[in-house]
């Protein structure tokens, strides 16, 4: 979720570097970062907060109308904390970087350069390259070889511009998994991770496909794949910023759900390894003394907070009591000691939930915060916070945020299972397995997205919706009804698939959908029996499954997967873009839904 720039040319450099950061200042502004190359001088300026921090600090420099050339980099924190010595660009003796994405294969990297006596001043994995790069041009003395040798070392999604004393009137770039844009204009050459901060400048663009690298001077531009040069196809830019901060998508929500495959793998970044689950933030004797959790929440993390409930209790054998926040305030609460208190909140300023956590604190609990921003309300109160990484949110409605959630909770089920000896090496393994495939699912499948703009249409009508679900696919069901209430405006219920004959079918007729959530691996045949009695009522039945189900009038199929979470990453995806469907089919503004609001930070 961060954002990157750079630029080559005689403009003032300065302001080019940061007019572009400000364009991208929604991708990420825990701290923000550029540096300056002209005549052989080399000036770099960070700061944390809002990019406004890092004017005032550059505020003396003139970059004038001297050549030079300069990066950029606006960061939403994902490994290691918003620093001044996490933010970008990082440097080692005579290089610098900026980087989007993550390094995969960092920790391996950074144990290799150590032994050669590298000195890392950061936490982030992005300070790799820099060193990396510096060892691999000690050894082939070319700055285009070393840049290469460097990115084919890398595992994971990068966008990188590097730039270098050794080499001070080039930029060096490349791409794989994060986007990066090669633009061209009259006044000189601009790099970018989306198209806004290109507007106005560049004429002309190279949407760069994975794989691909290069460098550009003023005089001189190369691109390669493999190692093999490319004459790149340039295509003319579009003008509207504000499609362009949409990377192309109709709606931030719709944008915000392509980015969560990408999101999850940054939230288990550095957490997930190879046989084990690690939380930088705490140990496991957070546990000592504990023998239940209470988790508070509003919203969308109530239904994150209630799936994992599910999962705490299997998983880490720990009983777990889920309460609303708004409602918890007023029952006067019995709290023991002997519980962990945890919130979650994407903002980290909901009221209801940050009161909660304030009685927790009173009364002596051990406190955990959930949450998506550091240095907020309710971290800066909570003892242990886990971050969620999810980054900046613009849509109203939250996608992100609870994929997120629900990782961080299953992580911390794992966590603690682990500490309690409830999970074997090999168990823990086949869980983190699990955890990347789960991630891979929320990949969004065009055919799938095809097929819910086409059946969107089925469901304008009639006098509500019931999502259906059990077990952990219950609190998905709510999220679900959640979703479509939110940005659709139409009625909608989340209800436990067993509890329909409790009451609810009594509204079953041919007017009522049902959205029946149905893992083939989680009490599926139960879950069968009551799909069979609504429709035996003459409800219509759209079924989210990788099975056929015989009484359901529509399908939407899933991929067929031996683990019940990767099915449910995968049907949060179905809801969240049939939620997304119907609504533009509605003519709804679906980033800003009437009467909400991001942050509830009133009663």
């Amino acid at each position: 979720m961060c954002g990157i720039v750079g630029y080559i040319g005689k403009d003032d450099i300065k302001n080019r570097l940061l007019d572009g950061l400000a364009e991208l200042e929604y991708r990420g502004y825990d701290s923000a970062g550029i540096a300056i190359l002209q005549e052989s001088d080399l000036s770099i300026y960070k700061a944390t907060g809002k990019l406004e921090n890092l004017r005032e600090k550059a505020k003396e420099y003139s970059s004038g109308d001297t050549f030079g050339i300069g990066i950029g980099h606006t960061r939403w924190a994902t490994h290691g904390k918003p620093t001044e010595a996490n933010a970008h660009p990082h440097f080692a003796e005579f290089s610098y970087v900026v980087h989007n994405g993550i390094i995969e294969n960092y920790s391996e990297i950074k144990k290799e350069l150590t032994k050669k006596g590298c000195s890392f001043l950061s936490q982030t994995d992005t300070e790799v390259i820099v060193h990396l790069f510096e060892e691999n041009l000690k050894e082939h003395k070319n700055t285009l070889v070393a840049f290469e040798k460097t990115i084919s070392s890398l595992k994971g999604a990068y966008a990188i511009l590097l730039i270098t004393k050794n080499s001070p009137e080039t930029i060096y770039f490349a791409k794989n998994g994060s986007p990066l844009i090669y633009g061209k204009g009259e006044n000189g050459i601009y790099f970018a991770s989306s198209d806004a901060p290109l507007i106005g400048s560049a004429s002309e663009v190279v949407y760069l496909e994975d794989g691909e690298y290069g460098y550009a001077t003023n005089s001189e531009e190369k691109f390669f794949l493999d190692f093999k040069e490319l004459n790149p196809e340039f295509k003319k830019l579009h003008v509207n910023k504000t499609f362009a901060q949409k990377d192309g998508f109709r709606y931030f929500m719709e944008k915000e759900i392509y980015e969560q495959h990408q999101i999850l793998l940054e939230t288990m970044m550095g957490r997930v390894l190879e046989h084990d689950i690690v939380f930088e933030e705490f140990d496991a004797g957070i546990l000592v003394g504990v023998e239940s959790i209470k988790i508070c929440a509003c919203g969308t993390s109530y239904h994150s907070a209630l799936a994992g409930s599910y999962l705490l209790e299997r998983i880490a054998k720990i009983r777990t009591h889920v309460e609303i926040a708004s409602e918890f305030r007023y029952k006067e609460p019995i709290l023991k000691e002997s519980e962990l208190f945890v919130v979650i909140s994407q903002s980290g300023e909901t009221a209801d939930t940050l009161e909660a956590l304030k009685i927790a604190k009173a009364s002596g609990l051990k406190t955990l915060a959930i949450c998506n921003v550091d240095n907020s309300s309710i971290v800066r109160l909570a003892d242990f916070t886990i971050l969620t990484r999810a980054g900046i949110e613009k849509g109203v409605a939250s996608t992100k945020a609870f994929a997120t959630q629900i990782m961080v909770l299953w992580m911390l089920s794992l966590f603690f299972a682990k500490f309690k000896g409830h999970l074997q090496k090999s168990d823990i393994k086949k869980e983190l397995h699990k955890m990347i495939e789960s991630a891979a699912s929320t990949k969004v499948d065009e055919k799938l997205h095809e097929r819910l703009k086409k059946l969107s249409k089925r469901f304008l009508h009639g006098h509500g919706f019931f999502f259906i679900g059990r077990d952990i696919f219950f609190p998905l069901a709510l999220e679900g009804a959640l979703k479509l209430k939110e940005i659709s405006y139409l009625h909608a219920e989340g209800y436990p698939a067993g509890e329909m004959k409790h009451g609810p079918i009594a509204l079953a007729d041919s007017e009522l959908f049902t959205i029946a959530l149905m893992p083939k691996n989680l009490l599926f045949e139960k879950i069968k029996s009551n799909v069979e009695e609504i429709a035996a009522r003459d409800a219509t039945i759209a079924a989210i499954s990788p099975i056929c189900i015989d009484s359901a009038d529509d399908m939407i199929y899933i991929q067929n997967s031996d683990s019940y979470m990767v099915e449910f990453f995968e049907m949060m995806v179905v809801l969240q873009l049939f939620a997304l469907e119907v609504s533009i089919r509605l003519g709804n503004d679906v980033d800003m839904p009437r009467n909400l609001a991001k942050s509830v930070t009133v009663e």
